[in-house]
C-alpha cells in the first residue's frame, strides 16, 4: 500500500506540474472532443482570443473560426476522426472581439488509455508580427523591382538617344548620362526613396563648377523618385551643353537656375546662362535636346521652352507638379 500511494503522489504531482506548464505558456492550448466542442482552454487562449475559460468551455470551436475557413476547420475534424495529426499550418482565426489575428496552428491526437482516439489538441500560436513583416518584406520586394524596371527602362531610354561621332565619344556620353541616374539614385537612398529635394539635384549636378560662376534658388520642392531621376537627366543634358559650348565653356560665363511653384500645383524651372558665347538656334535639335524633350514631354508629361539669346541659352521647364506626383 505504502508504494502504490508513493506512485499516485508522484502521478498527481506529474500531472499537477503538467497542467501548470500548460497554464503558463504563451501558446493557447485547447483541446476538443470529436464533436469539436471546447474541453480544455489554458490562459494563453485566454490571451489569444479573449474569451475566458468559464465562457468558451463547452462551446462549439467553430466560433474561433472564421467563415472562410470553415472548409479547413472541417477537413481538420475529418481528420482527426481517421486517426490523423494535423500538419502545422498558417492560418487565421476569429478573436472575441471580432477581429482576426494570423496564427499557426497544430492539432495533436488525444487518446483515451485503450488507444481510441477521443478528441484533438490544439497548439495555436500568435504569428501576427511574422505574418507583417512577411507582407512587408513582399511589398518591399514588389517596390524593388517596380523601381529597377522604371530605372532600367530610362537608362535603356537614355542610352537609345546617345549618340557620338566615335565609339569613345559615346561611351563618355552615356556614362555621364548613367552617371546622373546614380547620383540621383544615391540622393532617393538617402532619403530612403520618400522623394529627393530639386535643389540637390540640380546643386549635385553642377557641383564640379565654381560656385561662384552657378547660382541655385527656390523654394523646397521634394519630387517623387521617378521624377527626380527623370529631371536629374535632364539637368545633366543641360549642364553637359553648358560646359561644351554654352556659359560653361568659358571663364566669364554664369549659370542660374531659379523655379517657382504655384498653389495650382505648377512648377517651373528656369536654367539662365548669362555671359556665355553667342547662341543661335540650331538647325536641328542636338542629341542633349532631345533628351531633354524626351524626358520632359514623355516622361514627365510637362514642357519645355527653349530660348537662344546673345548671351546664352535659357530653358523654361514647366511640370503640373500635382500631376508628376501621383
Amino acid at each position: 500500500m505504502p508504494g502504490r500511494q508513493a506512485k499516485a503522489s508522484q502521478s498527481e504531482e506529474y500531472v499537477r506540474r503538467l497542467a501548470e506548464i500548460v497554464e503558463s505558456i504563451d501558446d493557447a492550448i485547447i483541446s476538443t472532443d470529436l464533436s469539436a466542442v471546447i474541453s480544455t482552454w489554458n490562459k494563453g487562449a485566454e490571451r489569444l482570443y479573449g474569451y475566458s475559460a468559464a465562457e468558451i468551455i463547452g462551446k462549439p470551436i467553430s466560433v474561433l473560426v472564421p467563415p472562410d475557413r470553415r472548409k479547413e476547420e472541417l477537413s481538420i475534424l475529418a481528420g482527426l476522426r481517421r486517426g490523423e495529426r494535423a500538419e502545422a499550418r498558417d492560418t487565421v482565426r476569429r478573436r472575441k472581439d471580432g477581429n482576426l489575428v494570423d496564427v499557426l496552428l497544430t492539432v495533436s491526437l488525444l487518446k483515451n488509455a485503450a488507444g481510441e482516439v477521443v478528441g484533438g489538441c490544439s497548439i495555436v500560436r500568435d504569428i501576427t508580427d511574422r505574418k507583417k513583416l512577411e507582407r512587408n518584406v513582399e511589398m518591399l520586394m514588389r517596390e524593388i523591382d517596380h523601381r529597377a524596371r522604371n530605372l532600367l527602362a530610362l537608362v535603356q531610354a537614355t542610352v537609345s538617344l546617345s549618340h557620338a561621332d566615335t565609339p569613345e565619344d559615346l561611351k563618355a556620353v552615356v556614362g555621364g548620362r548613367i552617371h546622373a541616374l546614380a547620383q540621383a539614385h544615391t540622393l532617393l537612398v538617402e532619403r530612403r526613396w520618400t522623394g529627393a529635394d530639386l535643389a540637390s539635384l540640380i546643386r549635385q549636378e553642377l557641383l564640379p563648377y565654381a560656385s561662384e560662376r552657378t547660382t541655385v534658388t527656390g523654394p523646397d520642392v521634394d519630387l517623387p523618385p521617378a521624377q527626380a531621376q527623370s529631371i536629374a537627366l535632364a539637368f545633366h543634358e543641360l549642364t553637359t551643353n553648358a560646359v561644351k559650348y554654352g556659359a560653361l565653356s568659358v571663364p566669364t560665363g554664369r549659370v542660374r537656375v531659379s523655379w517657382t511653384k504655384g498653389n495650382d500645383g505648377i512648377l517651373l524651372v528656369q536654367w539662365i546662362e548669362q555671359a556665355g558665347p553667342s547662341t543661335s538656334p540650331p538647325k536641328r535639335d542636338g542629341f542633349g535636346m532631345r533628351v531633354i524633350n524626351e524626358v520632359v514631354y514623355r516622361q514627365l508629361g510637362g514642357k519645355v521652352d527653349f530660348d537662344w539669346a546673345k548671351d546664352g541659352l535659357t530653358c523654361r521647364i514647366e511640370l503640373n507638379f500635382e500631376k508628376a506626383s501621383n
